[in-house]
């Protein structure tokens, strides 16, 4: 069983070149993700010269390992968007949404079947009593926002049975997300953009318009930071919550067309996929504080629920993806204060706002009016409306600094050090993260992040090292696999040798 995405699994994928040389171009977007290839597309339509730069591969990221479901409400409730920002924010929302949903269901028209694109139904549900009230009031939120929501008598068959009331919401949607970004990238380079894979952004310079990778550098007048939390250092950055979400695929029968998610203990979203004659069932959910859980024990309790509730057998496939909530519950969308276009703050809500933070930032990128613009001001401040999750997110993150600098979070020694596991290791004058490979070799890097300079923690799953504050993610040599930050991390292996004679 693979770590990576059943999307991935059932999807081939078409290599592009690295970034090689000097390129010069009206507008770099950094990331290959749903935002940065919808924004590729727009602008290269508006004959602007485009560049998409993106470190692996198009779709390799979050968008990649997202649910692939498409839906005008939010994960966080809209009861709860409504009572913090007043019932005609949640409205706009509701519309902006919608309107991206039709923009990618006529793209998928024309990309055809490879998309994977459907209408289907969304279906919200108790999954335990005390979650009953949720529903209602989501239903009455959903209604004063314009949409159609009725409550339903029970589930369809194959589902976990309500414990309460059913809210089901017509009209929504779902898609193949990698079947779809592929589709995407062809029609963008179709218009004119360019697209380069294995160019990681490893120097930006936002003033001057220029980044660089370890084989070319790209001069423009625009940056877009397409890569959920921008790269390098942004205000945004200071009160968002940075959270991973595990996924499962298991072989099954045909699983009735929909969004399935289930409220209360435990929270599951569930759907199914058609793939290459094969027929699956998808659970995602078991969301923690990214470098703050054991990543393992969380995918074994989302695979003991789906098992409980669900009668699937082994999963075929998991895989995990990362989320990035801002403290006021509304995404960051537009140029900030660096100068450069970023869309972050999506929460799990990505594929759909991805598509709005597109429109929004070609609009200002061309010098259209912007419908949305002023909604997801990138560079608002509201100190009311964020404080309480500011205040906590920046204390975990004070906590982490407490736990690992002042503490000394405890060190395994290397001789303990099994192949296949990474720990950090304690050294005479120091500490390293070190990761031995199935053959025994060993790998060492320095454990500080090389963006705010916390800890970085051991995922078993993905093998990575994980860092609690603010989400970069790195691999055992120390290449940076997500930002925001751009440095690897240091290579202490020569060090650790010296030491151990």
């Amino acid at each position: 069983m693979g770590s990576i995405s059943i999307w991935a699994a059932t999807r081939p994928r078409r290599p592009r070149p690295a970034l090689e040389g000097d390129l010069r171009v009206d507008v770099v977007i950094v990331g290959a993700g749903i935002t940065g290839l919808t924004a590729a597309l727009l602008l290269a339509k508006t004959a602007r010269s485009v560049a998409v730069i993106e470190a692996r591969a198009v779709g390799a990221g979050d968008s990649g390992g997202s649910t692939g479901n498409l839906y005008q409400t939010v994960t966080g409730g809209l009861e709860t968007l409504a009572a913090k920002w007043g019932a005609d924010t949640a409205r706009a929302v509701v519309a902006s949404r919608g309107e991206a949903i039709t923009w990618i269901e006529q793209q998928a028209q024309a990309m055809g079947p490879s998309s994977g694109f459907r209408r289907c139904p969304m279906y919200q549900y108790p999954l335990s009593p005390d979650a009953e009230p949720t529903i209602l009031g989501e239903l009455k939120a959903l209604r004063a926002a314009g949409l159609d929501a009725q409550l339903a008598s029970e589930m369809p068959p194959g589902l976990p049975a309500a414990k309460g009331a059913v809210l089901l919401l017509s009209a929504q949607a779902q898609f193949h997300p990698i079947g779809y970004l592929h589709a995407l990238a062809l029609q963008a380079e179709h218009a004119g953009a360019r697209l380069f894979e294995n160019s990681p952004a490893l120097e930006l310079d936002l003033e001057a318009g220029v980044v660089r990778t370890r084989t070319g550098t790209a001069f423009s007048h625009h940056i877009v930071l397409a890569t959920h939390s921008p790269l390098g250092f942004h205000l945004v950055q200071a009160g968002m919550a940075v959270r991973r979400e595990y996924g499962l695929a298991f072989h099954e029968q045909a699983v009735p067309a929909g969004i399935f998610w289930a409220q209360g203990h435990p929270r599951l979203s569930v759907r199914g996929l058609e793939a290459n004659g094969k027929h699956y069932l998808l659970c995602i959910g078991e969301h923690h504080e990214t470098g703050r859980h054991d990543a393992a024990a969380a995918l074994a309790q989302l695979e003991r629920a789906a098992q409980e509730y669900l009668a699937v057998g082994s999963p075929v496939q998991r895989w995990s993806a990362q989320h990035f909530h801002s403290p006021d519950g509304l995404p960051y969308i537009g140029r900030d204060e660096s100068g450069a276009f970023i869309a972050t703050g999506f929460s799990t809500d990505g594929l759909v706002y991805g598509t709005v933070a597109a429109h929004i930032i070609t609009d200002q990128i061309i010098g259209a009016q912007s419908r949305w613009s002023s909604l997801y001001l990138a560079k608002r401040f509201e100190p009311v409306k964020a404080a309480r999750n500011t205040v906590k997110t920046n204390v975990d993150v004070a906590k982490a600094f407490v736990h690992d600098y002042l503490t000394h979070r405890e060190a395994q020694p290397l001789d303990r050090l099994s192949p296949g596991q990474g720990a950090l290791v304690q050294l005479p004058h120091e500490r390293v993260a070190a990761f031995r490979d199935p053959h025994g070799a060993l790998h060492a890097v320095s454990p500080v992040c090389t963006h705010m300079k916390c800890i970085v923690h051991w995922n078993p799953v993905e093998q990575s090292w994980d860092c609690a504050c603010h989400g970069s993610r790195f691999a055992v040599d120390g290449r940076v696999l997500q930002g925001p930050a751009i440095a690897p991390l240091a290579d202490r292996l020569p060090a650790l040798l010296r030491r151990l004679g």
